[in-house]
């Protein structure tokens, strides 16, 4: 006789719901991605790709929040499509585009930090590690996906079971308190 794998079994409906209404809402999603990415189709395709990802790992992990599933995958392309808006523009942030490599020019590029700047950022960064090792271990997984994962409240919020107004003011507690910490 074979083995009886509840959760295995579980599984399965999860997925057969999933690959269900993935293939319901594809052509609208895709068609939706496309609007998004104002006709790439690359960058429709990675977000598609990233939307099934996570709307899966999402259904396994909490398949009984998960009312309407077709909605739900607009919903996840929709935070895709807005977690890639902003990590562009923390991109251009960092780095300057309009910069042509091949000029040598050296007036372009902003000069290295002293040596005085790196052993204050150093500094800075054991003291923000130290008081990190301190916080309690709710506040430190607040820490790693706001700041380490760099997820938005949305996802913070459904991860640890909060709204997403109190996923973002614990994190405004958390920033005051690593100020505090750090003397900052």
């Amino acid at each position: 006789m074979g083995d009886i794998n509840p959760a295995g079994d579980a599984l399965a409906v999860i997925d057969q719901v999933f690959e269900a209404s993935w293939r319901a809402a594809q052509p609208n999603l895709r068609r939706r991605a496309r609007r998004l990415a104002r006709g790439n189709p690359d960058r429709a395709e990675e977000w598609l790709a990233s939307t099934a990802l996570k709307a899966l790992l999402f259904m396994r992990r909490s398949p009984e929040r998960i009312r309407d599933p077709q909605g739900f995958l607009f919903l996840v392309l929709e935070h895709v499509y807005l977690d890639s808006v902003r990590r562009r523009q923390r991109e251009e942030r960092l780095f300057d585009f309009s910069i042509d490599l091949q000029d040598d020019s050296q007036e372009r590029f902003p000069a290295p930090h002293s040596v005085l700047e790196s052993l204050e950022r150093q500094e800075q960064l054991s003291l923000i590690e130290r008081a990190l090792t301190r916080l309690p271990a709710a506040q430190r997984q607040l820490f790693e996906l706001r700041f380490i994962e760099e997820r938005p409240y949305a996802d913070i919020a459904v991860e640890l079971g909060v709204t997403p107004i109190l996923a973002r003011k614990r994190v405004q507690l958390l920033r005051h308190s690593l100020h505090a910490a750090t003397g900052r």
